[in-house]
């Protein structure tokens, strides 16, 4: 069991905490979260885009001379690719670029990844986190008192709407719920502030 300082939300420690090394404390599997982001961010692509092929550009129906006799190459449409104004070929189309991952592949991506954080000294863990109203402020010292100057993944046991509004104009910062957690944004956000309830849950989940 790895041993944390807990902060409070102006910086104080207050107590420590004992994690579990199955959720805290494995040996990362990189070629496992390797796959994580690859799949994660192949699952965000839209793949939207698109270009006409010769049979959609408008057009080019006749053929722009005879076959034979002019001393010119053969032609059979004035929307070829080799044409100004011709279709596209070989471009893109729709298409879906996800892909699934098999469950236990994810689940150790991401113990990993919480494991990682863990051994490079990312993790701060916070008695309670929370916002009595919608204020930046409140969120932004909070960050600057534990130690966050950059990019920062705040977790909490449950969305606090106040919370989320709060941290949303602070560059860099986001936040998730326990629930919620995945291997791109972990590795992906900086310092990793997490409360004393949402850390149990995780070992909940996942111990």
């Amino acid at each position: 069991m790895a041993q944390f300082d807990v902060l409070d939300m102006n910086g104080k420690k207050v107590s420590t905490i004992e994690l579990s090394d199955a959720v805290f404390g494995i040996t990362p599997n990189e070629k496992v979260m390797h796959m994580a982001i690859v799949n994660f961010l192949a699952n965000q692509r839209q793949g939207t885009q698109s270009t006409k092929t010769r049979s959609e550009v408008s057009g080019g129906g006749r053929k722009p001379w005879r076959q034979k006799g002019t001393g010119r190459a053969r032609q059979g449409s004035t929307r070829s690719p080799q044409w100004t104004h011709g279709g596209i070929a070989l471009g893109p189309k729709p298409r879906d670029y996800s892909f699934r991952l098999n469950k236990k592949v994810k689940r150790l991506a991401l113990l990993s990844a919480l494991s990682s954080k863990a051994q490079s000294g990312e993790i701060v863990v916070v008695d309670k986190i929370e916002a009595a109203e919608y204020k930046t402020k409140t969120v932004a010292n909070m960050l600057t008192a534990v130690g966050v100057t950059k990019k920062a993944l705040i977790v909490t046991p449950a969305v606090d709407a106040k919370l989320v509004k709060s941290a949303a104009n602070i560059p860099g910062v986001k936040t998730t719920t326990a629930d919620n957690i995945n291997t791109y944004e972990v590795l992906n956000g900086g310092k990793f502030v997490i409360s004393v309830d949402a850390a149990k849950k995780l070992e909940e989940v996942f111990a």
